[in-house]
């Protein structure tokens, strides 16, 4: 199948954020690249969203309104309905950058499993620009860009879908999983996808131990042998550091002792 045939499912999930659904569908809806297939999860919203919906139910390839058990969940009805090569999922309130940004992506050569593009966070406009190669540090340490990162529709097969019993972080646990254990293939494309609203769970200080814990508990499941090893190959390195600061600092002081002299 050439890049030209690709066909990009486009899910969004939305509670009670009427403004930002209706933002977040006409970015999709304005897009200029044919072969996009619309989702929009609602989780029985009470705010108007249901009427945003209405307006817009013509141009929707899936809607629901109704409750759900949680963000996962809503992603994973989603992921059940959804017959794209690739997946991008955009919630309430994030937008695409412009009308052209999936027609480019398509064009920048959409092949691997995990195709990952740049994301700004719209309110601190700040970027954020995921690696051109992934390892178990990018994950110990950080994720890449849920927003901005086109998922290829049957790495849910063999991965499996989000895991519903995590509140925070399941996103970053299926791309630790993809990555570290199932060897799924990526490739970084250097293109501005998403405006990302940092109004979610996971951006919200209040939510950090919640997702320290989560994670903990992740690393733990899947990799405690690795786990272990790895904490001490992180020690390690501080400790080297350390190390090559205080050689530097001396060979600056000597060098500097050596000028005087002189």
């Amino acid at each position: 199948m050439g890049s030209k045939d690709l066909k990009i499912s486009i899910v969004t999930i939305n509670y009670n954020n009427a403004g930002g659904l209706k933002e977040t569908i006409q970015s999709v809806l304005n897009q200029d690249y044919p072969r996009i297939e619309y989702i929009v999860i609602d989780g029985g919203s009470t705010d108007g969203s249901k009427e945003v919906i209405a307006t817009y139910k013509d141009q929707i390839h899936y809607c629901v309104t109704e409750p759900d058990e949680g963000i996962y969940n809503a992603m994973n009805k989603g992921i059940r309905v959804a017959t794209g090569d690739y997946l991008l999922f955009l919630n309430s309130g994030d937008f695409l950058i412009d009308k052209n940004v999936i027609k480019e992506a398509e064009a920048s050569g959409m092949t691997k499993d995990l195709v990952s593009g740049n994301m700004i966070f719209h309110e601190r406009n700040e970027n954020w620009c995921p690696p051109e190669v992934l390892t178990f540090k990018t994950f110990f340490e950080g994720t890449i860009p849920h927003p901005s990162t086109f998922i290829r529709r049957t790495l849910f097969d063999q991965v499996g879908l989000y895991n519903e019993s995590n509140s925070v972080v399941s996103d970053w646990e299926f791309f630790l999983l993809s990555t570290c254990k199932f060897n799924c293939s990526y490739q970084h494309i250097d293109l501005y996808i998403t405006r990302f609203l940092c109004d979610g769970l996971s951006s919200d200080p209040i939510n950090m131990e919640r997702i320290l814990i989560e994670r903990s508990k992740v690393l733990n499941t899947h990799f405690p042998l690795f786990l272990a090893d790895y904490k001490a190959y992180v020690a390690l390195c501080a400790e080297m550091k350390k190390v090559s600061y205080f050689i530097k600092y001396r060979r600056f002081v000597k060098r500097l002792f050596k000028f005087k002299k002189n």
